[in-house]
């Protein structure tokens, strides 16, 4: 296990991280920190030769539906929800560079 962490070490990596920590959140931050190497440092010590590199522990599904075109029967409840209709159909600004 590597030496404990120095509360002047967390300074300098706030210092180059730009953050501005106070002395107590120096106090606060330091075993924390430490922590979390010593645990970086169980899981470099693992012996992973010959496991295939993985994105995600378990086997992923689509959990999505079928993307299925439905009827819908309210339409002019769904247009009255709208800011502003044109045509029966829903009027938005233009995009950017396009003339009105």
């Amino acid at each position: 296990m590597a030496e404990a962490l120095s509360r002047e070490e967390v300074a300098r990596v706030a210092e180059l991280a730009m953050l501005r920590l106070t002395d107590e959140e120096l106090e606060t931050f330091t075993p924390q920190l430490a922590a979390v190497l010593e645990h970086a440092e169980d899981v470099e010590a693992l012996d992973v030769h010959g496991l295939e590199p993985t994105q995600h522990p378990y086997p992923l599904v689509n959990v999505f539906r079928a993307d299925v075109v439905e009827g819908f029967d309210n339409r002019d409840a769904a247009l009255a929800m709208g800011p502003e209709v044109e045509d029966d159909l829903f009027r938005v600004p233009p995009a950017h560079g396009e003339e009105p």
